[in-house]
């Protein structure tokens, strides 16, 4: 499945229209129908009393159908016109027309007060949102604003419904310029929107369901457009390497985790545990010296590395200890608890020189000593992940985290493919791009993982899954899914509050024990 913004929506329609030969009335007739089925579906009572806020619009155009189509199965629904209906264009006014030559009621807002309309939403059951859809730029405007702001005041006692879009949520970017209809499903036609997941949009859409048409989703390989992938589960489930029944330790591979300071001794315990306990064969944890009892002490389950330490730092001559080993390991992670230290940029260039051709995982301040010589990477042989939160990303790139969260898609698709690396920039819906332009988005993300050491675990699942073989972008589908449905889950049994690292990795074995 895809996300698609406004230009590829309006480029997929006009190619069904014209190409293929079905009238834009037709579509939406389609869309109003499959609407009214997902409202009977998710109804809170038999009979529910709908108010249909209706726009001038296409999406006002979907309202009109659903309004009509509630009456022919015997409910009683009220159609809002938050416009004068001179303003009314194209197919949405055919449907409009239908409505009013079948006499069926339509309460004007422009002869009503607001507070009218408080009224008749104060009697109803279910709320439809078809003001202003896909087709919104900039801030929500007089009447649309004080309507949306009148429904979000029955946010949890009604059951608010959006047609394609929150009516204020921009389609391409997520962004809310001033106010926007909070929904508790959002229903949209052909593919989620690009925004559903983008700054704003994941506290704006709810639950969110796709439906089709008749705009056939093969279109948009055949108009060659370029749209980010969802993730689901069964794409998720098919990144996950293969188990042989007859393997063994050294068939599920050796994963090496490089990292830890005096400051930070839990981040790479967190990863090692996390790449032992999501199936890599063997997992290597080298540590400065210094905290080595403590990483011994409560990860027993891994091959111990102490190196060399200076001041609770990896020191420059643990090199002469690590160099010689990178060969033994099928994937290789740094940067869990690292932290900053003289040199540092010296010495981790000096891995990835060493290295030949494994894949690495670059997270935390891996990502810091590595931001001023990109080029080490670029012209790396083997596969570089790199996993940043928007903080890092701002650093990478020399922007601002406003910059990066405004515009996550370019940013993550530009860099991957500038720096020829992997990319998961992390978020409440993180991204994956890749060196060929492919992009991933997970649909999935929870408030129980802005907690530190979240990420640590992420590190661990990825270079597990490639230490067991995987290509780059299938750990990193893999792994990212796992994470999040493991953080939804947990939330649900330990609060949103009480989620810790040892909580996700429990998380990861439960997920995977579905797959």
């Amino acid at each position: 499945m895809f996300a698609a913004g406004q230009k590829e929506m309006q480029q997929m329609d006009q190619f069904t229209i014209e190409k293929l030969g079905l009238p834009g009335v037709v579509l939406m007739e389609n869309a109003g129908a499959r609407v009214v089925e997902e409202i009977l579906a998710s109804s809170p009572c038999q009979n529910p009393r709908v108010i249909v806020l209706a726009g001038g619009g296409n999406n006002g155009g979907d309202g009109f159908v659903i309004a009509r189509r509630l009456f022919d199965l015997g409910l009683e629904p009220l159609l809002c016109l938050l416009v004068n209906p001179d303003r009314i264009k194209g197919d949405a006014k055919v449907h409009f027309d239908v409505y009013r030559n079948r006499e069926l009621p339509i309460l004007f807002l422009q002869n009503q007060t607001v507070m009218a309309l408080q009224n008749e939403l104060n009697h109803a059951d279910i709320i439809v949102d078809a003001m202003l859809g896909t087709g919104v730029n900039g801030p929500a405007r007089s009447p649309f604003s004080e309507v949306i702001e009148i429904v979000n005041d029955f946010n949890g006692t009604k059951l608010v419904i959006s047609v394609d879009i929150p009516s204020g949520v921009s389609s391409d970017t997520g962004k809310v310029e001033s106010v926007a209809i909070k929904a508790a499903k959002t229903i949209s036609f052909v593919f989620p929107k690009k925004g559903f997941f983008l700054t704003d949009g994941p506290n704006y859409v709810g639950e969110w369901k796709a439906v089709d048409i008749s705009v056939p989703p093969s279109c948009a390989v055949e108009l060659e457009l370029n749209l980010p992938k969802i993730i689901t589960k069964k794409l998720a489930h098919a990144s996950v390497p293969i188990r042989p029944k007859n393997g063994h330790k050294g068939t599920f591979g050796h994963a090496l985790i490089v990292g830890g300071s005096r400051q930070y001794v839990g981040a790479p315990i967190f990863s090692a545990k996390s790449a032992l306990y999501s199936g890599a064969g063997l997992v290597t944890l080298a540590v400065p010296e210094s905290i080595y009892p403590i990483a011994a002490g409560q990860n027993s389950e891994s091959l111990l590395l102490p190196l060399l330490d200076e001041n609770g730092h990896f020191a420059e001559k643990s090199l002469d200890q690590l160099l010689p080993l990178l060969q033994e390991f099928d994937s290789i992670a740094i940067g869990p608890g690292l932290s900053r230290f003289a040199d540092g940029e010296k010495w981790i260039k000096s891995i990835l020189t060493t290295l030949r051709k494994q894949p690495i995982v670059i997270d935390a301040d891996g990502l810091y000593l590595l931001q001023e010589q990109l080029d080490v990477v670029r012209l790396y042989q083997g596969k570089v992940i790199f996993t940043p939160h928007p903080g890092e990303m701002a650093r990478l790139i020399n922007k601002t985290v406003k910059e990066v969260e405004g515009n996550r898609l370019e940013v993550a698709v530009t860099f991957a493919q500038e720096k020829n690396v992997y990319l998961l920039l992390k978020g409440h819906r993180s991204i994956i791009a890749t060196p060929t332009g492919e992009v991933y988005i997970n649909p999935f993300g929870h408030d129980a993982l802005g907690k530190g050491g979240s990420g640590d675990v992420l590190t661990g699942l990825i270079t597990s899954f490639l230490a067991q073989g995987a290509m780059p972008v299938d750990a990193l589908i893999a792994a990212s899914l796992l994470h999040a449905r493991a953080g939804v889950e947990k939330a649900k049994v330990l609060s949103h509050y009480g989620v810790g690292p040892f909580d996700l990795i429990d998380g990861v074995k439960e997920q995977l024990r579905l797959i």
